[in-house]
């Protein structure tokens, strides 16, 4: 399910208070190099090693659908990966560079790059992204078992799912990503998707510190998704045995991989997520329903949350949703919505990211109220929880907000430091200049025009 989760049409109804974007000002801009996150290695899971291996059979075992896998499936032979097709610029290979080199490094898989016209376990094949969703309308990117092209794709008559649940072994992969998205975009495609033509194929709405959870606050791969695949690729598992023989091996296996959750404390165990609140958020959140249905159907997610008692990153991202859905309608209920996701997520030590996307809101509401001051506080808080996340478009997204704050202050010096750091961040996270500039508009239209009045 692609759910942008920081794009600015959700910013910002509310900027005059009525629920329509006052008049863009127009915005020059020259652009400056790009900045590219150089990643570190991610932090280890801080929870205990008993709860990583029922996620870890969770994820495992179980198709996203709900239907259930009979046998564990791996490569059992060191992988190789090839890029092909359209050019998606120079970043894309130092991010694959830098990917590689981590799931090397922390996972243990032995996992390299061929050239192009080499045979290889995994294809990463561009296209454009018109070509893509004329195919697969909902899907933003996808790994698809035992092909290596999109002729041979589109030949299994576009089938995503096919093939799964008959595997044994894996030994080809394709992976099909839109070439012509900004750089980060293409980042999150190759961290998720090699990462699941690897290992597990399934996602888990209750996991907060994983890129294996559909509401995509984490892009990129996170210690515990390390721990998961080191653990999957232990030489005591091997392909085609069953959930309770992993399930007997997997205590071993993660004492030895992850030794400091072996003294972690074991949270409670999350209830079930519903198929009902599944479907809801998917119906918010996708493109085949009315608007009025989208609202509707993020209504009854917090309902169900609610309903389902679960206090948790599913009750905040039903929040999230429900508030972005309704902001130009009923900007009271939206930011009502906000503040009760935010307040969720920043009581949790490993939800910050999470809040730090319902910050934003936040900040573009100070700026719109006339209080620059606050839209500078929540920017400063929450640019580093960004910064450590490498979510370049959140980053610059921020940085743009404090700019336009510190321009409202009078001090257009600051201002300009501010904004140039953020167009470097935006060339990676938001792409095209057509892109950038459009996000520089929707910020510079939340000022009151008496404030914008004042800048040069």
């Amino acid at each position: 399910m692609p759910v942008a989760l920081c794009a600015l049409a959700f910013l910002l109804a509310a900027c005059t208070g009525t629920g329509r974007m006052a008049p863009s000002a127009a915005v020059d801009i020259s652009l400056p190099p790009m900045k590219i996150p150089q990643g570190i290695r991610a932090a280890a899971p801080m929870r205990s090693n008993r709860s990583i291996a029922t996620d870890f059979l969770d994820l495992a075992f179980q198709l996203e659908s709900g239907r259930p896998l009979p046998v564990i499936s791996r490569f059992e032979t060191p992988v190789t990966v090839k890029l092909t097709g359209i050019n998606p610029g120079m970043a894309a290979q130092k991010d694959l560079d830098r990917l590689l080199g981590r799931l090397r490094a922390e996972a243990s898989i032995r996992i390299s790059q061929v050239p192009p016209d080499h045979a290889a376990n995994i294809t990463v094949e561009f296209l454009p992204q018109r070509v893509m969703r004329r195919a697969v309308p909902q899907a933003a990117c996808f790994v698809s078992p035992g092909i290596s092209s999109w002729r041979e794709f589109l030949r299994r008559d576009g089938r995503t799912g096919g093939g799964w649940a008959d595997l044994t072994e894996r030994r080809k992969m394709a992976i099909f990503v839109p070439g012509d998205v900004s750089p980060q975009e293409v980042r999150d495609c190759l961290h998720e998707e090699i990462a699941q033509a690897l290992g597990p194929v399934n996602d888990l709405y209750r996991l907060t510190d994983s890129v294996f959870n559909d509401d995509n606050f984490h892009t990129v791969l996170t210690g515990f998704d390390m721990v998961v695949l080191r653990a999957y690729y232990d030489r005591s598992l091997r392909s085609g045995i069953n959930r309770d023989a992993v399930a007997a091996r997997l205590p071993a296996i993660l004492a030895r991989v992850n030794p400091a959750g072996e003294h972690a404390l074991t949270p409670p165990r999350p209830a079930p997520t519903t198929r009902a609140w599944i479907t809801e958020i998917e119906t918010a959140l996708g493109n085949r329903t009315s608007s009025t249905g989208k609202r509707a159907a993020a209504r009854r997610a917090v309902a169900i949350a609610r309903a389902q008692g679960w206090n948790d990153n599913r009750l905040g991202f039903s929040l999230y949703a429900y508030g972005r859905l309704v902001l130009a309608s009923d900007t009271r209920a939206a930011l009502a919505a906000f503040a009760e996701a935010e307040a969720l997520f920043r009581a949790h030590p490993d939800m910050q990211l999470h809040a730090a996307h319902v910050a934003v809101q936040s900040a573009a509401f100070a700026l719109s109220s006339a209080r620059p001051d606050v839209a500078i506080q929540i920017a400063d808080k929450n640019s580093p929880i960004a910064l450590r996340a490498e979510n370049a478009s959140l980053l610059s997204t921020l940085l743009f907000i404090k700019a336009q704050a510190l321009d409202a202050q009078n001090r257009h010096d600051q201002a300009a430091i501010v904004r140039l750091d953020a167009l470097g961040w935006a060339r990676y996270g938001l792409g095209k200049e057509s892109d950038i500039k459009k996000r520089l508009n929707e910020i510079a239209s939340l000022s009151p025009r008496k404030q914008r009045s004042n800048n040069p």
